[in-house]
């Protein structure tokens, strides 16, 4: 459990320097210039991200079991995910409604997905998991929200076809990780 928290930290951490410490994150990008900084956040991100996946799986062979969510929750856990997958869609896809109306997709996707999984999953490890992503996006998304309204950013309007191909590539996509690399990355068949 100690190195999915240490993964955790290191990841959510590096994902919140702009949330908490703004200010800082511009001085440093300006004193060590774009690349670099880039590269520092990268590298930190990779490693806590390969210390939640590896700390995931090592709490997976010891489950601690919190609560057993009824059978009708976990199959909600589909529709959300699929949101999700819309959401990420739109937040790559030019001029769709949803990245107008919400400036911030991605964060909306992690939120969803965080919280389809909360309630599909009962472990200890899931909840600390899925919990710290949902805290994090919940938080980064105000944040995010909050600097726009301040830097009064306009995000471009969405079109019919912005939005089909977002909604498309969401569904393509959810399609063929809940289908077959769902269970192949991670074990657990989400549609068995």
């Amino acid at each position: 459990m100690a190195l999915l928290i240490l993964g955790l930290v290191l990841f959510l951490g590096v994902h919140s320097i702009r949330i908490v410490a703004n200010g800082w994150r511009t001085q440093q990008r300006a004193r060590l210039g774009e690349m670099r900084w880039k590269t520092m956040y990268s590298v930190v991100s990779i490693i806590g991200f390969v210390l939640i996946v590896v700390g995931f799986g090592l709490a997976r062979q010891h489950p601690v079991l919190l609560y057993v969510p009824p059978v009708g929750l976990r199959h909600l856990n589909a529709p959300f995910t699929l949101l999700a997958f819309v959401l990420v869609a739109a937040a790559y896809v030019p001029g769709n409604h949803l990245k107008a109306k919400l400036g911030h997709p991605m964060l909306a996707a992690v939120k969803v997905w965080a919280f389809g999984h909360l309630l599909a999953t009962g472990m200890l490890h899931d909840v600390l998991l899925f919990g710290a992503f949902l805290l994090w996006a919940i938080v980064d998304f105000a944040s995010a929200r909050r600097r726009d309204r301040a830097d009064g950013v306009v995000y471009p309007v969405g079109t019919a076809k912005g939005d089909v191909i977002a909604v498309v590539a969401g569904i393509v996509g959810w399609a063929v990780f809940a289908g077959w690399l769902h269970a192949w990355l991670i074990g657990v068949n989400p549609m068995g």
